[in-house]
């Protein structure tokens, strides 16, 4: 079976709902047309079907392997980033003069929803790889992105991002890596970097790491942090290699999930490096690097919670086990577990946890073509405030539910759900990381409330609400969608007072109070984004679906969120209105 995310699903969020086909009418996207659009999503799919899909299990249970100097991979990996780069991905969203396919970043996203979903670990040497690239193209001189751009967008070089260090993980105000200016304009390097995601492979001609690191007259913590493009072969003006660069993998690290993607320890023992970007304002570039890779970690883990989704779907509806409950005959034939209503019940929450964290992805990947391509300068201004306001949402949303998802998915299937013939375990080990890397889901909550929220008087809220009650008072319009719109009112007005009340205790100099139980208000604020966004969708479905099963079962789904998740926010609010300091005043003597 595929357990990709299925063609009429993409096709509604993708046209019914987001209207990316009108982007055709942007110049920046004006040699496209749906059709064309239609065969990238079709090729994608089907390289994802012949190469990720096909060598997904085999790559967790062969995990690269370390001989003390390279990492080795089974051959299927390299096959598979061969066939994504021979169509185009890894170019897939930079513009013509660059070979790249020119795609808005909504419909790229559609793609790589298929290829996350079809062999995450996979696909992280892309996503680091296009990242990086992106950077160099935003901050390199005119050499750099001469000699670095081709081959990385060819897939013939991948790229990485090294920021955390041993003693340091995510406070990166403390890492201790240093550059030394050298005469010829370069610098050396020398330190330690950990938890580097495709730090040595073999699946490329060379790797391409972008590394943080301290000038000598540095100041302390993130002010004093440079940006560094260090290929582990040293690269001749003319993009050939010339030699092994001072980069040296000290170890690799073992993980539950998302095996197939190598992670490192690099020691850096007088590497040469080239500064990107200005000196002392490394962070500042880093940050497109990482938030691009907190919306891909957003749109992996709802694709891994739809994977399991279809998965427990397929196997509901053949699995006969058990009669109906008010059926006494013995003889009788059993029913597949489908009929069973626990079991539609883990199913429904699945639909609607997986579906809402994709539709909050691909919303994301939408502000971004409208903040690069809109015609309206203020139009793409209001789309930048508002991804940046949602950027830790749509990493940490799905990331936490998505993943519940997936631990229905191992229930619905019961003992063969917890075993390895079935792919749902792979599923649920593969997406346990998504709460913990490209910064924890704790740490996109500091950042929402204590950065995104307050930022420029709150802004980014104001023009968040204005598109929630736009959508509220279409709804009100359709008879089904009227007392969801009034609910999802009621959640709104509930995050806004919480809001002022957070901002007030941190205004008044109590900011850890303010921040004590940011993770709740992540939740608060994330649940009622994603209510937003299930009745926007509900109300696109009724107005272009009509009658079809299709329509009903996004109705259902909504109903069910607005029902079933939706009422959590009550208590999140509660707590949160009363500033409860249970967490901050206990002792660390008392555990």
């Amino acid at each position: 079976m595929s357990w990709l995310v299925p063609a009429r699903e993409l096709d509604f969020l993708l046209y019914d709902w987001l209207d990316s086909g009108a982007l055709c009418d942007r110049a920046a996207f004006a040699e496209h047309d749906r059709e064309g659009f239609e065969a990238i999503m079709d090729m994608a799919r089907q390289i994802a079907l012949d190469h990720y899909v096909a060598c997904a299990a085999r790559l967790d249970a062969n995990e690269p392997t370390f001989d003390g100097s390279r990492v080795h991979h089974i051959p299927e990996v390299k096959a598979a980033l061969q066939a994504f780069s021979e169509a185009g991905f890894h170019a897939g969203t930079f513009p013509e003069e660059l070979d790249g396919l020119g795609l808005p970043m909504s419909i790229f996203q559609g793609a790589m929803a298929l290829f996350a979903g079809a062999n995450t670990p996979i696909v992280a040497y892309s996503m680091l790889t296009m990242g990086a690239a992106n950077l160099i193209a935003t901050f390199g001189t005119e050499d750099q992105r001469a000699r670095y751009l081709p081959p990385m967008l060819e897939g013939r070089f991948m790229g990485t991002m090294c920021l955390s260090e041993p003693h340091a993980g995510s406070s990166l105000g403390d890492i201790r890596t240093r550059a030394e200016p050298r005469e010829d304009g370069r610098y050396t390097l020398q330190g330690d970097k950990m938890w580097i995601s495709g730090g040595e492979h073999d699946l490329s001609e060379t790797i391409v790491h972008l590394v943080l690191a301290r000038l000598p007259d540095a100041p302390l913590g993130t002010r004093g942090i440079s940006l560094f493009v260090v290929p582990r072969d040293h690269v001749d003006a003319d993009g050939a290699l010339a030699g092994r660069n001072g980069v040296r993998i000290s170890g690799v690290n073992h993980k539950m999930g998302s095996r197939g993607t190598v992670n490192t320890v690099l020691h850096f023992d007088g590497a040469v490096g080239e500064l990107l970007g200005e000196a002392h304002g490394g962070l500042r570039c880093m940050f497109q690097m990482m938030n691009e890779a907190r919306v891909a970690v957003g749109l992996g883990a709802s694709s891994l919670g739809y994977a399991g989704y279809a998965t427990s779907l397929a196997y509901a509806r053949e699995r006969p086990q058990g009669r109906p409950l008010g059926e006494r005959d013995a003889a009788s034939p059993q029913v597949s577990i489908l009929a069973h209503a626990d079991v539609r019940r883990m199913l429904l929450a699945q639909k609607a946890l997986c579906e809402g964290g994709l539709a909050l992805s691909l919303y994301a990947a939408r502000l971004v073509d409208d903040h690069h391509t809109h015609p309206d300068e203020a139009v793409r201004g209001e789309a930048g405030q508002l991804l940046d306001l949602l950027t830790p949402v749509v990493k940490a949303w799905p990331s936490a539910h998505c993943l519940r998802a997936n631990d229905l998915a191992i229930q619905v299937l019961g003992g063969y759900g917890y075993s390895r013939e079935y792919p749902v375990e792979r599923f649920w080990r593969d997406n346990r990381l998504n709460p913990i890397h490209e910064g924890t889901n704790g740490i996109q909550a500091l950042d929402l409330l204590g950065r995104k929220v307050p930022r420029g008087g709150g802004a980014a809220m104001m023009l968040l609400s204005g598109r929630v009650q736009a959508t509220i008072a279409r709804a009100q319009a359709h008879p089904e969608l009227a007392p969801l719109a009034a609910q999802l009112a009621a959640s709104l007005g509930r995050t806004g007072e919480v809001t002022g009340a957070l901002l007030m205790a941190g205004g008044a100099g109590d900011v850890d109070q303010m921040l004590a139980n940011a993770s709740v208000y992540l939740d608060l604020f994330g649940h009622t984004v994603v209510a937003w966004l299930w009745l926007d969708m509900a109300e696109a479905a009724l107005r272009t679906g009509a009658d079809t099963d299709f329509a009903a079962g996004k109705l259902q789904a909504c109903r069910y969120f607005f029902g079933w998740e939706l009422p959590r926010t009550e208590a999140w609010g509660a707590l949160l209105s009363r500033l409860d300091d249970t967490c901050l005043r206990m002792e660390p003597a008392w555990f």
